[in-house]
């Protein structure tokens, strides 16, 4: 049967998440929002992995106001300190037995340069660093975690990346935050294909999977004018934006090593479907070589 007469996959597609244990990174605003709303919505325990407590808890109480048997925790993460990323693991350790789905959400996109208090370029920093720290610490309980689940968010962006490993952090180089970006979504694929490979012998394994939103209007692209303008003519909704992460998360024929994003347009819009990364995001010297210096910047071993 041709994808155009396939069923398009959506939110009534999602099985009961009861009793499941998920974090969202980023979850206060645009894809991260949205799938915190319709995860607790198919009785999730959501816990909203965020910077900014005040603003997250003002999304939480809208969300319990529309649902109110909505499960939400709070609690503070901040992916540009590896300090806040080890203290967040750790109280989430001690307050949670298991971990069903780790939903790497959360990115900064074409900020002015500045770096994190680590001394990384803010969007390497935050966006592929921030979550390999997360994802190291909470690795052992994902293991015991029956059928567990991670899912790193990438983008469309990821196709113009070109990590230059001489100069990650733009030192030497006039930075171009485009290209900063589309590094660091470059990165997000590596970090999700490597560490499938080093797992895919081991039976407690998760799955892991990837995903991008394709052209969708969010709070992200406000650092960019032509894509700003680009969103607010072309863009998906950000209900459809997030379909895909929603799918890596909570469909059961997920494989490890899929990546899903919208199916039309050249995977700018539409239902989300499995689609292939660039060639360069399968390039194993390159994820080895930004799974060492990424280890070795973090302090993280996995």
């Amino acid at each position: 049967m041709s994808e155009f007469f396939k069923k398009k996959w959506g939110i009534n597609d999602i099985p009961s998440q009861q009793d499941k244990v998920i974090i969202i990174t980023g979850a206060s605003s645009g894809l991260g929002k949205q799938a915190t709303k319709v995860l607790a919505e198919k009785g999730a325990l959501v816990i909203m992995a965020v910077r900014n407590l005040k603003k997250s808890e003002i999304v939480a109480n809208e969300i319990k106001t529309n649902f109110p048997k909505a499960r939400l925790d709070v609690m503070k993460l901040d992916l540009s300190s590896l300090s806040s990323v080890k203290e967040f693991a750790q109280k989430f350790i001690n307050k949670y037995k298991k971990l069903d789905v780790l939903i790497n959400n959360a990115g900064v996109m074409m900020s002015p340069y500045s770096k994190t208090e680590d001394g990384f370029e803010l969007q390497m920093g935050t966006n592929h660093l921030g979550h390999f720290a997360l994802t190291g610490h909470l690795l052992p309980l994902l293991l015991a975690t029956d059928n567990s689940r991670i899912v790193v968010t990438s983008s469309l962006g990821h196709r113009l990346g070109a990590i230059n490993f001489k100069d990650i952090f733009w030192e030497k180089r006039m930075y171009v935050t485009t290209k900063a970006y589309c590094d660091s979504k470059l990165a997000n694929l590596y970090f999700a294909y490597e560490l499938e490979r080093k797992l895919k012998h081991d039976p407690n394994a998760p799955i892991i999977a990837s995903s991008h939103p394709g052209l969708t209007q969010t709070e992200l692209v406000r650092h960019s004018g032509v894509l700003d303008f680009l969103g607010n003519i072309a863009a998906q909704s950000v209900e459809t934006g997030t379909l895909p992460t929603l799918r890596a998360a909570t469909d059961s024929n997920v494989e490890s090593g899929e990546y899903y994003g919208p199916g039309k347009m050249m995977e700018t819009k539409g239902s989300p479907v499995i689609v292939k990364s660039s060639r360069k995001s399968h390039n194993q010297k390159k994820a080895k070589e930004l799974w060492e210096l990424s280890e070795s910047l973090t302090g993280v071993n996995y």
